[in-house]
């Protein structure tokens, strides 16, 4: 869907296509016609964007072959769906029976993640909307935390260098701008906003910047406003958004049993106690572990937030709770004002298929319905923004959608 804001901005606003588990061209197709139409048409939506993931074998096909560009473009526009940004994040088999921490490899330390990104960058040039003003790809935070050393962050700062080079060429040769957002993560070498401006203070602004996933901001137990405030004040851009909401659990002891239910084989879920906002170190053992049955062996004191991406509008039964009151302030913060740039919001529920067994879609209909039912809670919290930023109660937000039914 497109979003107008009052300072003229137009703003995409789509889901994240890695929920669904296709890896080559015919089976992405199949997935627009099972989920993305199904999902366009429940929201009453002429468009709806996609965050489109391509893994690493498609990337590349597609980038070496203008022509599959064009029918890929052409497969997308007569379904009325769009893409503005990529996913670049996870390289390839994302919803394989075990991920973990595989999605961290290949890092920005190996000329394969920078293969895969530019030609997810030659891709996106072609699929873009005519009147679209840029696109955008989400990636890792340059790798995991560990192992790390003063040659693997020279070879990667060479590589970021090399980024921005290359996506300049795209631009010279396509005449289209694509900028590329590093998405901090908690166990990563970034996961915090505080972390990115210590790594990434002299990269080049003008193509490279921030993905800001609202999950795993809320599990660094960061505040919106001023995690914000420094990016802006560092001049990082955010180049992307992704509306998430993650667990929380006020009282882990009471709430065990119930977290229990959400240990799962497939992804890492990084949990978070509240003490890390102020340790030095975010990964400090006293307040964190790489994952919930780790976290719940060991204890960890005081609140948690877990990194398990739970739908925005279906929170967890308590005494469990979701971040959507972290999700509301950050865009309240984002998007009250001009949007200064950050014209692209992707709701990334990518873990629909390992949820306890009672709160699982049971097919291809209620897992559309779910992603639907997101992006309409998304939609509704952009145009009430407003309100967060001293509006009078009960007046209208900034946005108004285009193409969709009042």
């Amino acid at each position: 869907m497109r979003l107008r804001h009052a300072d003229g901005t137009t703003v995409h606003l789509g889901y994240c296509t890695n929920v669904h588990p296709a890896e080559d061209l015919p089976g992405i197709v199949a997935q627009l016609d099972t989920y993305a139409v199904a999902v366009r048409r429940a929201l009453g939506a002429d468009r709806l964007g996609l965050g489109l993931w391509l893994a690493a074998p498609v990337a590349a096909a597609l980038a070496a072959d203008p022509p599959a560009r064009r029918r890929l473009r052409h497969e997308l526009t007569v379904r009325g769906l769009e893409v503005v940004t990529l996913n670049g994040f996870p390289y390839a088999a994302f919803q394989a029976p075990v991920v973990k921490g595989a999605v961290y490899h290949p890092d920005w330390t190996t000329p394969q993640r920078s293969a895969y990104t530019l030609d997810l960058a030659r891709v996106l040039a072609d699929l873009l909307p005519d009147d679209a003003v840029r696109g955008s790809i989400s990636t890792l935070p340059i790798a995991w935390r560990s192992p790390w050393d003063a040659g693997r962050a020279a070879t990667a700062r060479r590589r970021l260098d090399a980024l921005a080079e290359g996506l300049a060429a795209v631009q010279r040769e396509t005449g289209r701008v694509i900028r590329v957002g590093f998405e901090p993560e908690p166990g990563c070498l970034v996961e915090s906003t505080g972390q990115a401006r210590e790594v990434f203070s002299d990269m080049d602004t003008d193509r490279l910047g921030i993905c800001l996933d609202l999950a795993h901001l809320a599990c660094a137990w960061e505040q919106p406003a001023d995690a914000l405030a420094g990016l802006r004040a560092a001049g990082l851009p955010v180049v992307k958004v992704q509306v998430s909401a993650a667990i929380e659990a006020p009282d882990p002891a009471a709430a065990s049993a119930a977290l229990r239910r959400f240990v799962e084989p497939r992804f890492l879920h990084q949990t978070r106690a509240a003490g890390c906002a102020v340790a030095t170190d975010p990964a400090d053992p006293a307040y964190a572990a790489d994952d919930l049955d780790a976290a719940l062996d060991a204890r960890l004191p005081g609140a948690w937030r877990v990194h398990y991406h739970v739908p925005l509008h279906a929170p967890p039964e308590p005494p469990l709770r979701s971040t959507v009151p972290v999700l509301r302030e950050a865009l309240a913060a984002l998007y009250a004002g001009p949007v200064a740039g950050c014209d692209h919001l992707d709701v990334e529920t990518y873990t629909w298929g390992v949820l306890p067994e009672a709160r699982r879609p049971r097919g291809d209909a209620e897992l559309a319905a779910g992603i639907a039912a997101e992006l309409a809670f998304a939609r509704d919290e952009l145009t009430t923004v407003g309100l967060a930023d001293g509006g009078a109660q009960g007046a209208p937000g900034p946005w108004a959608a285009e193409g969709v039914p009042s």
